[in-house]
């Protein structure tokens, strides 16, 4: 497929009235966020001031070059990192002002993560892996297995249950991560190459089922990805240009 030109590209849309854009009401919104590292004693900006705003079920790409700060930001938007400066907004609710252990029982509780290596406990089967963040949650055990046995049947796992992650091909090991980042029933998903460690075939039916689960369940994903052809499937498109957000598509 052939990339964006420049003739596609146009700055990011600038703030309206607080927790209002164009398409709604806004999930998350970003304001001057700036994330800096020291490395080897020089100091690194990633981030340069950071607006955004991600409404309620949007599905937003986001890609770009590596090393331009793509999963930083996804990072900071899932709370996993914390930001140099800048404000990041949950409906409303500066998440950056809880503690930490606050901001882990939040993450657990609003965010599901998927990644482009899925991260499954090898030792454990597919059935324990998905019921990880319910027992970190603090749900019985019970619950925690009905819950899991819930997702994983939807996400086409049902005959995989008690199989070992290391026994499972790529596809069905991302698939057991999806149903994993959504046992809890969470707001918003973060994928970062949830396609990227894929063949072509596994790819498009993990990508398929991302898309589903979005629809069905309302959430609001945020996905990073070098796949052209998935983010052209999503709402809108972005990049990082000089660690600031750059609209490519979508208003």
């Amino acid at each position: 497929m052939t990339p964006l030109g420049e003739s596609d590209k146009v700055v990011a849309r600038g703030s309206g009235m607080a927790g209002e854009t164009v398409t709604g009401r806004v999930k998350i919104q970003v304001r001057g966020l700036v994330k800096t590292f020291v490395s080897n004693g020089n100091l690194v900006e990633v981030l340069t001031g950071v607006d955004l705003d991600i409404p309620h079920g949007e599905t937003l790409a986001v890609v770009g070059a590596s090393g331009v700060g793509k999963s930083t930001l996804l990072h900071i938007l899932g709370t996993l990192e914390r930001p140099t400066a800048g404000q990041v907004q949950w409906e409303g609710q500066e998440v950056f002002a809880l503690d930490d252990k606050a901001l882990a029982a939040f993450r657990n509780r609003k965010v599901g993560f998927v990644f482009q290596f899925h991260h499954l406990l090898p030792e454990f089967n597919a059935l324990e892996n998905t019921m990880m963040p319910a027992l970190i949650g603090g749900h019985p055990r019970k619950l925690a297995r009905e819950l899991a046995e819930n997702i994983l049947v939807r996400v086409g796992m049902q005959d995989r249950l008690t199989h070992q992650v290391s026994t499972l091909s790529g596809g069905e090991q991302q698939r057991v991560a999806v149903a994993r980042a959504l046992v809890l029933g969470p707001e918003v998903l973060l994928a970062d190459e949830p396609t990227g460690n894929l063949d072509s075939k596994s790819g498009a039916r993990v990508q398929e089922l991302i898309l589903d689960l979005n629809r069905e369940r309302r959430l609001t994903s945020v996905i990073v990805t070098h796949n052209l052809e998935l983010a052209r499937t999503l709402d809108r498109q972005i990049t990082l240009r000089d660690g600031k957000a750059v609209v490519l598509r979508g208003e």
